[in-house]
């Protein structure tokens, strides 16, 4: 095969540039590329840069915030690491003709911009006058150990800079141009996601194989709704949260979620699940990952009602998690607080209901908090002190005194309404200081 850069207009064969001699038009068949003596200079040149590398990262480091202004202070600093790691990664490439990597500091540079909103072609001219800069230092290394005028190097170096200066401008250009166009291009697809979904929530009359096909994604199986969110407003919250989603999906196991922003810091997500409702511990495995993301999860249901439906339960799940505030769990199943989601469209009649179901109980204090996670446990297993104990992990007689410290605060005996009682101790787990009564001062 015959690449396109050795045939003429024409469309006679023409030999490599690099084969033409300067002068008299006659061909030279010149030094072969894979000549040990070029990999024995190259690696000279490496070698005598990787010497002076402190040196040669400052001279790189201060080209770049020369050329970029958008890189001076707070960036320029946190800059500092990733161009060391990435001077020496080249030199290393050339001194041992290796594969080239990107160092991890080089990843948490171009994470840390986004972070901070520095679009991403400043980070790339910043890598194109770093690399103009270094290819520059590499040719005044290779003139000082070459004998003669060193006209060839002279030359490579002023193609090298025009046409590194050509590239540094056509790529400003050209990926300025790619993130408007892509942005605007997210924005209206994320709007027509929004708008398909709240059609099929409000139960529309849809074709549904044309929203399958826009959404990709398929309602005739189970799913499992995801209310995500973030209570800061960093850029990368998104991200977060569509990491736990892949992190739950990969548990799932039955296809790729479907994902939908709401807005900055809120995030809808169903999971196609194949079998049963997600584990505990898998949900916390994925949320532990990401400490600051907030999770109410609805229960499998099969269907294109399914669907409608296990998101109303995460929506409730979120509900009782925001009633709960700043001392809300981390994730908050629906199973777990079915029975009092609805307490939450009256938290005053809520807080009224549950001190005269539980007395002092009610009343907010960490000795009371221990009281009532050992009645409600007492109650859930059928009033056996036993099974109390185990769950746990007290001695028997513990729980037996605890218990009853829990029917003295609240003045009767925790089977006396039973029901009420279980109810009003679950919305003090979940609800936490929205339905507890302060202490006395």
């Amino acid at each position: 095969m015959i690449s396109s850069n050795s045939v003429d207009n024409g469309g006679r064969h023409r030999p490599p540039l690099s084969r033409l001699a300067a002068s008299d038009g006659a061909y030279d068949p010149g030094v072969e590329p894979d000549d040990p003596r070029i990999r024995a200079i190259v690696k000279a040149v490496a070698s005598a840069l990787r010497e002076q590398l402190p040196a040669v990262a400052a001279d790189v480091e201060q080209a770049i915030v020369d050329a970029i202004p958008d890189l001076a202070g707070d960036d320029a600093a946190a800059l500092r690491a990733g161009i060391g790691d990435s001077v020496d990664a080249v030199l290393r490439v050339l001194a041992e003709d290796s594969s080239p990597e990107a160092p991890p500091a080089a990843i948490e540079d171009a994470q840390r911009f986004a972070q901070r909103g520095v679009p991403a072609v400043v980070l790339i001219r910043a890598y194109r006058v770093g690399q103009a800069r270094f290819l520059a230092l590499c040719m005044d290394q290779l003139l000082g150990q070459t004998d003669g005028d060193g006209v060839e190097v002279q030359a490579s170096r002023a193609m090298v800079a025009a046409a590194s200066q050509y590239s540094d401008h056509v790529v400003e250009k050209v990926v300025s141009a790619y993130e408007e166009h892509r942005d605007a291009w997210v924005r209206d697809r994320s709007a027509v996601l929004a708008m398909r979904i709240r059609a099929v929530l409000r139960g529309d009359a849809v074709d549904i194989s044309a929203t399958e096909r826009t959404l990709g994604y398929r309602f005739d199986r189970d799913h499992q709704a995801l209310v995500l969110w973030v209570d800061d407003h960093e850029l990368d919250a998104h991200a977060r949260m569509r990491r736990v989603v892949r992190a739950l999906g990969d548990f799932a196991g039955d296809g790729g979620p479907l994902v939908v922003p709401l807005d900055e810091s809120t995030m809808w997500a169903w999971l196609p699940v194949a079998s049963s409702v997600l584990a505990g511990d898998e949900l916390a495995v994925a949320v532990k990952a990401e400490p600051s993301v907030i999770a109410a999860v609805g229960e499998p249901v099969r269907g294109l009602e399914g669907f409608r439906r296990s998101h109303r339960q995460a929506t409730d799940a979120r509900g009782v998690a925001l009633a709960a505030g700043p001392a809300r769990m981390t994730i908050t199943p629906f199973a777990d607080v079915a029975p009092i989601s609805m307490l939450c469209r009256d938290l005053e009649a809520a807080r009224d209901w549950v001190h005269e179901t539980l007395g002092e109980l009610a009343i907010e204090s960490a000795r009371n908090e221990g009281l009532r996670e050992t009645a409600l446990v007492f109650l859930q297993t059928g009033g056996s002190y036993t099974a109390t104990a185990e769950q746990l992990f007290l001695h028997r007689n513990t729980a037996q005194y605890r218990v009853r410290k829990a029917e003295e605060a609240r003045g009767r005996p925790l089977r006396d309404g039973r029901l009420d009682v279980e109810l009003a101790l679950l919305a003090c787990r979940w609800l936490k200081g929205s339905v507890l009564r302060p202490p006395a001062p």
